[in-house]
């Protein structure tokens, strides 16, 4: 074939391309949307027909294991562990809700390794920061995350099907409900003496530090955010984006730590988000590298704490 006929091949093969991507995104790439304050309202509403009956089972760490039905009557699980014992527990002590990162479970807050796998989030050592300094420490398992995983629709199913075929639907509920069952949890902490109903923090790693944000912007009982590394989240997906709420974080100091070459989101996405909180009680933490910090980020929590 001479260099015409080449020429002529690879113009209608970059035709053909062209029009097959052109006919995928027609057909199943994410168009963005927008999305009000009263639509966030009412997806992010639940109600309840009885009240919340959280069953606990005291361990020997002075911590309790615990399951409630949430909103839809679908089991929540979870473990709570009150400050180290020597902390005066006369008065009620604040509470720190620690969400965990997209394919994680609850116990990465707690232990550092889990099924012969590390936590490399080093999320472990802000729990017993948190417990040494007079929190008590809240976590669940996310919506298809650790026990609630469901077999016939897999994280990995669910991303792909966002990515490649447009079904964002099974992905937002996903965030939505467990942003929900966070909030069904604040129903039970807020009437418990022995919490501080006015300290009530959040903090979350990657998809959890997401969740962070999402629940302070929907629930008032949320004072403080420590948002670690969240995914920068387009309006592609906006009922679940940080950005599509920023006035209703108005009330909310937040700390954003960040990397500089995390592929889940840019520097520069970083940075917007960060410019773009409402409180002026706000501090961003840069790290070099990628969505792993380095481990000693959690140093900073001495301080936020």
């Amino acid at each position: 074939m001479n260099k015409t006929g080449v020429k002529k091949m690879l113009l209608t093969l970059g035709a053909v391309i062209t029009a097959l991507a052109a006919g995928w995104y027609t057909l199943f790439g994410l168009k963005p949307y927008t999305v009000s304050a009263a639509d966030v309202t009412q997806r992010y509403a639940y109600t309840l027909p009885q009240p919340v009956d959280l069953q606990l089972q005291q361990d020997e760490n002075n911590g309790y294991h615990f399951h409630y039905s949430s909103f839809d009557g679908a089991r929540v699980n979870g473990y709570m562990r009150f400050p180290d014992t020597d902390k005066d527990m006369s008065s009620p002590v604040p509470v720190l809700i620690a969400a965990h990162a997209m394919g994680r479970a609850y116990q990465r807050w707690w232990h550092d390794s889990y099924k012969d796998r590390p936590t490399q989030e080093s999320t472990d050592k802000i729990t017993a920061m948190a417990l040494a300094k007079g929190y008590a420490v809240v976590t669940i398992d996310a919506r298809n995350h650790g026990e609630r995983k469901d077999a016939e629709h897999s994280i990995v199913d669910i991303i792909n099907n966002l990515h490649w075929w447009g079904k964002r639907e099974p992905y937002e509920q996903m965030l939505i409900d467990t942003v929900r069952d966070h909030r069904v949890l604040l129903d039970w902490l807020s009437t418990q003496p022995q919490f501080d109903a006015n300290r009530i923090d959040v903090t979350g790693y990657s998809m959890g530090a997401q969740v962070s944000l999402l629940l302070a912007a929907v629930d008032a009982r949320i004072k403080r955010v420590a948002a670690v590394v969240p995914p920068h989240i387009n309006n592609r997906t906006a009922i679940v984006a940080p950005l599509s709420m920023l006035p209703a974080l108005a009330d909310n100091p937040v700390w954003l730590f960040s990397a500089n070459d995390d592929e889940y989101a840019s520097e520069k996405e970083n940075t917007q988000l960060f410019n773009a909180l409402p409180n002026s009680d706000k501090q961003h933490h840069k790290f070099a590298g990628g969505h792993l910090l380095p481990a000693h980020y959690v140093q900073l929590f001495e301080q936020w704490l």
